[in-house]
């Protein structure tokens, strides 16, 4: 048994019940784990209502730790945000900022609306989120701050912002619940948020950043070299800066996945490092083919959303059966999972796990 297998156990666990309740939200949710576990930041473009702060917080509570959530604008001040100067030294001379509760202190945070935030705002949080390091005057903290989530409706047109945009190196994008999901919607909005979540720790995923730092990535590095060739051949750019630090998030899902050595399985964050919406869907189609193996069962809505590929959708898919089974499901919720499986697998070359699955699937229906 791997040293990694009971921290990545908690965090996809504490990741399913943030989950429960949000309507297609899931990817979202286990991408904010991915990014923490990377020491990475992630953006979430979207419009206003799809539940993109309430994703984050139920992560952090997952997590633990200081949460910080803020809605900037255009006559945000620095002090609402890093912390406001503390006047008594200030009568003193010294220029000192008080930081408690605030943004330097926090574990994970949550800015909305981040690109409408001020040229110095903006300035201060290009050092906080790439060196997780605070300075004003005499005031150094150094900041414990293992993810900050930005969300805006659209990605800056200004090249001024580029800099900065650049700084989250995950980047999701949200629409509107689907039509055929509207139910769904309609009764996790009405039942509300779910009690007593099961939780994971800040050390859980300090212990897989860690491992994922010490990890080997010699056996996927020519992979993921073909990987930007492909992309390239494409139209799909990514600056020197993403290159590099794709590494990191390869490492990470593969320790979120269980493995101290990643392999082609824990290629598929690449797709979410692509800075827009249209190239990461040339990227999941000019990648189908090698993300076809995809699989991690911390992150597996996010991992076959990447991919596409029948490997994670048959590991979700029998994850998701065993449940309905242990639960006692109902009967629309076990036919669900029989119509996916159906129209997702060809009957006579079933994957291993459902196809064990799916006939106890069936004599549930009919008991």
């Amino acid at each position: 048994m791997s040293e990694l297998d009971a921290p990545a156990a908690r965090l996809r666990d504490a990741l399913a019940d943030a989950s429960r309740g949000l309507v297609e939200r899931d990817v979202l949710v286990q991408l904010i784990a991915l990014s923490a576990v990377a020491g990475e930041h992630l953006l979430v473009i979207g419009p206003p209502g799809t539940a993109k702060s309430e994703a984050v917080r139920r992560v952090a509570t997952g997590l633990g730790g200081n949460f910080f959530e803020y809605l900037l604008g255009r006559f945000t001040e620095p002090g609402e945000i890093f912390g406001p100067v503390d006047l008594k030294r200030l009568r003193d001379g010294v220029v000192e900022a008080r930081t408690e509760g605030m943004l330097p202190e926090a574990d994970v945070a949550f800015l909305d609306e981040v690109f409408l935030g001020s040229t110095a705002i903006l300035n201060t949080l290009l050092g906080l989120l790439q060196d997780r390091v605070y300075r004003r005057g005499s005031t150094l903290v150094r900041s414990p701050l293992r993810v900050c989530v930005g969300a805006s409706n659209a990605l800056p047109a200004d090249p001024a912002l580029s800099a900065f945009a650049d700084r989250f190196l995950l980047r999701v994008f949200v629409t509107p619940v689907l039509d055929p999901d509207l139910e769904a919607l309609l009764e996790a909005g009405w039942s509300g948020t779910p009690a007593n979540p099961r939780t994971a720790s800040l050390s859980d995923v300090d212990a897989l950043a860690t491992a994922a730092r010490r990890a080997d990535l010699a056996p996927v590095r020519r992979s993921l070299a073909g990987v930007v060739r492909t992309l390239r051949a494409q139209g799909v750019r990514l600056s020197d800066r993403r290159v590099v630090k794709l590494q990191k998030l390869v490492a990470a899902a593969a320790v979120l996945a269980g493995r101290e050595c990643p392999n082609e399985a824990d290629l598929w964050p690449i797709v979410y490092a692509v800075p827009d919406a249209e190239g990461q869907a040339l990227a999941k189609e000019a990648l189908r083919e090698l993300l076809a193996s995809s699989e991690n069962e911390a992150l597996a809505a996010a991992a076959e959303d990447a991919a596409a590929g029948p490997v994670a959708r048959a590991a979700r898919l029998a994850r998701a059966g065993e449940a309905l089974l242990a639960e006692d499901g109902d009967v629309l919720s076990i036919e669900g999972v029989l119509r996916e499986i159906d129209a997702g697998f060809d009957p006579d070359a079933l994957p291993e796990s459902l196809d064990a699955l799916r006939p106890r699937l069936v004599a549930a229906l009919e008991r």
